[in-house]
């Protein structure tokens, strides 16, 4: 499926062991790779990776990636937050992000990216509740029959764009789960000023192999580097 996508970089989730990692790397030549055991976010690049670092706010379930492609002027950040549907779990959400955005603050002004799993929806988009098991259903209805949008919405206050949005104003985009898509979990976010940069950006569910690889299709962005 990543050779198929023909990325130059891949931002991982789950990617707890490295060994699963370095195989990945090998299989489809993006050479420069990392991962760490306990960590759910890792990476794969085919440009040279200058620094990466993993960076875990107070209150945070997962570690952020910070990944520097030097030779593209390029940051990118990888997360993956925390899951389950409801308003507790979204302030969860929210605190994970404004803590990511405070820690790269010294980072905003030059070209970035933050992408991954935000397990949040976006402000005005539907929830489809029908494909949800009967737990997240229940969980749902105990937090008033919707799930508040403060996560993304964080991220807009924050002056950044939605990728998919930037192209796709009508289109919803979902890209979980696999077997049954009705949700969408997944973003790319550059700030604003940048938003000419975004090139293309689809759910990438081609080949078959992806309904397979993943519980989520991968989110296949084109940024311009200048």
């Amino acid at each position: 499926m990543i050779r198929a996508a023909d990325p130059d970089v891949v931002m991982l989730q789950e990617a707890s062991d490295p060994t699963v990692v370095r195989r990945l790397s090998e299989a489809t030549g993006l050479h420069e790779w990392g991962a760490r055991i306990g960590h759910s976010t890792g990476y794969l690049s085919r440009h040279a990776v200058t620094s990466h670092a993993w960076h875990h706010p107070r209150g945070s379930r997962h570690a952020f990636l910070e990944v520097e492609l030097g030779d593209v002027g390029c940051r990118l950040f990888g997360l993956h937050l925390n899951a389950w549907f409801s308003k507790w779990s979204e302030m969860r959400r929210t605190r994970e992000i404004r803590a990511l955005l405070d820690g790269i603050r010294a980072h905003q002004d030059g070209f970035h990216a933050i992408a991954g799993d935000f397990n949040a929806l976006a402000p005005g988009e539907r929830l489809e509740v029908r494909g949800f098991p009967r737990w997240i259903r229940a969980m749902i209805w105990l937090s008033g029959r919707d799930i508040a949008r403060d996560t993304i919405q964080t991220m807009l206050d924050g002056g950044y764009v939605d990728a998919w949005r930037t192209l796709h104003a009508g289109e919803p985009g979902y890209s979980f789960p696999t077997w049954e898509p009705h949700v969408r979990l997944d973003y790319l976010f550059t700030p604003g000023r940048y938003q000419a940069r975004i090139g293309r950006c689809e759910v990438f569910a081609a080949p078959a192999e992806a309904r397979t690889a993943s519980d989520h299709f991968p989110l296949l962005v084109e940024l311009a580097t200048a």
